[in-house]
């Protein structure tokens, strides 16, 4: 599964995995794919520096990249605190009434939130950066559209390529406009923030949109089928996240999401704005299911609504309060239905991208016949 982006980044399959998870990053870069780390949890860049450290011992000198989350307009003057002030009363209400109907436990005292919207900020990705480029990282991408001109250059001046994600060609075209060097077309299908444009239709137009400029294809992708199909869409790789949640060497800290996610069908997520403000693909749960009520309060936009309901996720997720617990994941997730190391994941999408390529040749007329 090679193709000119993979080669130029020295990897063996043209397979780029998204993940949280530093364990699962390296383990994908040791497969023979290019393991991209999610960065937008990490506050303290001081823990962002030791899973580096570690990325950096147990990668096998394989090339592996970061994902921030900054936008690419800053602006000046507003802390956490000014954005907290402007949450409506009412809204925080909401939140304490939907987690006591559920018997929500409050945290310990003194403890604090362990999911924060603290990593969209601009100055906590600048912070990352300012970590990750002391690291041979070979990409960095970002997840709320083009990062800002400065950041760029920075990337390019020590030889870093940029990655930007697109829900519709007009996007992809801002992004090339920018000078990103690599476009993630994500589709409808896909974990977390998305569009409304499903991978089938988007991949091909942002890659008539953007050529020469390579495209990644994301969103419903996890199987070699689907692989080869991107590729004959026009992308030179595919971008994947959801289908790693549930790999053994993933840290969920939540046995109640794992199982959750193995049960789940293709049928079971919902695009919701109820995490960040943003329309984001997560598994349907009773908490999404009130804040999209009608009846209710409404979502705030982001950051708010970020900052609104990290005390009431971390509660959430710490005494795993199943009808409410959730995590973004694609519609894919129908297909995630064990738990299997990466290696094994890889072995999997390399012989699904192989008997998809032979029939396709026999269809052709240039195999032997089926």
């Amino acid at each position: 599964m090679q193709t000119e982006l993979s080669k130029e980044l020295g990897v063996e399959h043209a397979i780029f995995g998204f993940t949280p998870f530093p364990a699962v990053a390296a383990a994908i870069s040791r497969a023979g794919g290019f393991g991209v780390l999610g960065a937008v949890r990490y506050t303290d860049p001081t823990d962002l520096e030791r899973d580096l450290d570690w990325i950096e011992a147990n990668v096998d000198g394989r090339p592996y990249g970061l994902d921030v989350v900054m936008p690419a307009k800053k602006v000046e003057g507003v802390s956490e605190a000014d954005v907290e002030a402007m949450i409506p009363a009412g809204h925080r209400q909401f939140v304490e009434d939907t987690l006591a109907k559920y018997g929500v436990p409050e945290l310990a005292e003194g403890e604090a939130s362990g999911w924060r919207i603290t990593g969209w900020m601009e100055q906590v990705a600048r912070g990352q950066l300012d970590v990750a480029f002391d690291y041979p990282i070979r990409l960095l991408a970002n997840a709320l559209g083009s990062p800002p001109a400065d950041v760029i250059r920075r990337a390019h001046d020590r030889g870093v390529l940029v990655a930007a994600l697109a829900g519709s060609a007009r996007h992809a075209r801002k992004h090339a406009e920018a000078g990103i060097d690599i476009v993630v077309a994500q589709g409808y299908e896909a974990g977390g923030h998305t569009g409304e444009i499903a991978s089938m239709v988007l991949t091909p137009e942002v890659v008539d949109a953007v050529g020469p400029l390579p495209v990644l294809a994301a969103g419903g992708i996890g199987s070699g089928q689907q692989v080869a199909a991107a590729l004959s869409l026009g992308a030179q790789g595919v971008w994947l996240g959801s289908v790693w949640l549930t790999v053994t060497e993933a840290d969920m800290h939540s046995p109640a999401v794992t199982r959750k996610l193995l049960a789940a069908g293709s049928g079971d997520t919902v695009r919701s704005r109820a995490l960040t403000g943003k329309p984001a693909r997560q598994l349907r749960t009773e908490w999404t299911d009130a804040w999209d009520d009608p009846d209710g309060p409404g979502t705030l936009p982001m950051p708010l609504q970020g900052l609104l309901v990290a005390d009431a996720v971390s509660r959430i997720q710490k005494y795993e309060v199943e009808p409410l617990l959730g995590t973004p994941v694609g519609q894919i997730v129908g297909r995630m239905n064990s738990e299997r190391s990466v290696q094994e994941v890889f072995d999997d999408l390399t012989r699904g991208f192989e008997h998809a390529v032979d029939r396709i040749n026999r269809i052709a007329g240039r195999g032997e016949e089926a």
